[in-house]
């Protein structure tokens, strides 16, 4: 089993920039702005054969009782309950404070092994000034520069060598474990802020895995949660909301947006969640626009359905077909992530259009589909020629490709591409996906001559 290490600290002391450095990463957000980080950020770690885990956490106010810090504090107690070591993170240049004695009293009650990391004192191993921390009665200061990498090594030996090192036989299964992980779908929640998505996924897990609280902007990072059901893998990815691009004003929610484009990008399927009580806005469309882009699978939930009258619902149901017009091919369901309602048939979409973005076409089918088309509707001419389509092939998948081979395919319009990608998306069943269409004409041997 990899140890599990837990980064705590009170705000802008630098764990995000050692979670960054111990992961080899650029995961975590980093900036000079105290309170960034909210929800758990889990990553992997090496240190030579060593593997472990690394848990960044907000900054930790243990005996907050109210507000956005309250669940802050929520997420990292339960951090440090599944941590198996904590790496207290004190900031030199201020000194011990007397939030740092606060915290130091509640790890001595977790009974935990406690590490006390002393950040950003680059060149100050021997400085006196180190001689404060010994107050906290939690072993040797260990001075470190999270920003250069200074003391990182020396640090993450002191943790490690507290744990047993791996047998053989459990670093083979470690190996098999990494292969098995390149499986788990990779699931992207999207939305505008505040429209449900932390309290879904919570929902999903049956935990307060993500501090899910009503006010826009709560999610700063893009938050990854492994997940199984019924012996499928998943990466759960809790995204920040996304604004119109006039109203991001904070450099932080610029970080934002970019680590949300990038989850988009890198996720197999992406669920769209839209807010029934706010109908379906401009920006919704633009979201939908990038998923459609980036060429990934994309299922529409329409969240907080039961909050909503039948007249709300009426107008939702035009709102669909005007704005969200161009993911005729996404499946749309109505849910409530706070009472559990309708999150199985979203699984079976959800399902449904990773395995669209996948599925395999082989040559024979897809050539025998195009000629059939072609024989029920030629294209039209093109000046003095038709189109000729000759035979078809996959060119890849998230998105599925199909490469189309014939002669004068300039001349083929949007609207017979259309009718091929109908064709094709009957025949394979195909939900859930966009479906690109590739037109390659052969050269023409004679044409300077």
């Amino acid at each position: 089993m990899k140890p599990v290490i837990a980064l705590v600290g009170r705000p802008n002391v630098g764990k995000s920039t050692l979670f960054n450095r111990m992961t080899k990463s650029r995961d975590a957000i980093v900036a000079d702005f105290a309170g960034l980080t909210r929800d758990r950020h889990y990553g992997d770690g090496r240190l030579g054969d060593r593997e472990f885990i690394v848990i960044d956490t907000g900054g930790f106010e243990p005996d907050s009782s109210t507000g956005i810090v309250k669940e802050m504090a929520k997420q990292t107690r339960q951090a440090v309950a599944e941590a198996d070591a904590v790496i207290f993170v004190l900031d030199v240049r201020t000194g011990l404070a007397g939030q740092d004695q606060d915290i130091g009293r509640y790890l001595r009650q977790c009974n935990k092994r406690v590490f006390v990391a002393v950040n950003k004192a680059e060149g100050m191993s021997d400085s006196p000034l180190l001689a404060e921390f010994h107050e906290l009665g939690m072993g040797e200061p260990h001075p470190v520069s999270a920003a250069h990498g200074q003391g990182i090594r020396s640090l993450l030996e002191a943790v490690l060598d507290s744990f047993e090192a791996p047998a053989e036989d459990e670093a083979f299964e470690g190996e098999g474990a990494e292969e098995d992980e390149s499986k788990a779908i990779r699931l992207a929640v999207a939305g505008r802020p505040n429209v449900g998505k932390s309290t879904l996924i919570n929902t999903w897990l049956g935990e307060e895995r993500l501090v899910a609280f009503d006010m826009p902007g709560t999610t700063r990072d893009a938050i990854s949660v492994d997940f199984e059901r019924n012996g499928q893998k998943f990466k759960l990815i809790d995204t920040a909301g996304l604004r119109r691009k006039g109203k991001v004003f904070e450099a932080i929610e610029k970080f934002s947006v970019v680590k949300t484009l990038q989850a988009i990008a890198d996720a197999n399927v992406v669920l769209l969640l839209i807010d029934a009580t706010q109908g379906v806005t401009d920006q919704d469309a633009h979201i939908a626009g990038y998923i459609l882009d980036s060429g990934r699978a994309v299922v529409v939930a329409i969240n907080k359905w039961d909050a909503i009258d039948s007249y709300q619902r009426e107008t939702i149901e035009r709102q669909i077909l005007t704005r969200l017009g161009f993911l005729r091919f996404a499946p749309i369901l109505k849910i409530s992530a706070l009472k559990r309602q309708g999150l199985g048939p979203l699984w079976k979409a959800l399902a449904d259009a990773y395995s669209s973005a996948y599925r395999k076409m082989t040559t024979p089918v897809l050539t025998r589909l195009i000629q059939e088309a072609v024989q029920h509707q030629q294209p039209q001419r093109a000046g003095i020629s038709r189109p000729k389509l000759r035979y078809a092939h996959q060119g890849g998948m998230n998105p599925p490709i199909v490469v189309i081979h014939g002669n004068a395919l300039d001349g083929v319009s949007d609207v017979y591409k259309r009718y091929l990608e109908g064709r094709i998306r009957d025949h394979y069943k195909l939900v859930g996906t966009p479906l690109k269409i590739e037109l390659r004409s052969s050269k023409n041997p004679f044409a300077e001559s």
